[in-house]
């Protein structure tokens, strides 16, 4: 089934031309997730720009947008928070980075703890 587009920046911002030969080249995300022992993962704490809110951020996983889609649902779920996945990290509500930590060790992938 095809993906409904639902805003101007879903389509890729070519909304029209006159020129007969266009083609438009779609970018394909050719990335190959790497194994769940080769991810090296930072587990931090974050507070800044969210109204002192703090969020657990994981950063540094290296593949493709989906796995880390279904990476951070996964996280969410077993954390029994929410949380999203933007700009190629996962953002988990509240301060759970060592629920996250034994997660992310049981998958198989190497995390460490950052920042302070």
């Amino acid at each position: 089934m095809k993906q409904k587009k639902n805003s101007l920046s879903d389509l890729g911002g070519i909304m029209y031309s006159t020129n007969p030969e266009f083609e438009y080249e779609q970018e394909i995300d050719d990335r190959v997730t790497a194994p769940n022992q080769q991810q090296d993962l930072r587990v931090m704490l974050d507070k800044k720009n969210r109204g002192g809110k703090a969020v657990t951020l994981i950063t540094g996983f290296k593949g493709k947008t989906e796995d880390l889609e279904i990476l951070g649902k996964m996280l969410k779920n077993k954390c029994g928070v929410g949380g999203s996945v933007k700009d190629g990290e996962v953002l988990i509500q509240g301060d759970v980075r060592d629920k996250v930590m034994l997660i992310l060790q049981k998958e198989g992938f190497k995390a460490k703890k950052a920042g302070g």
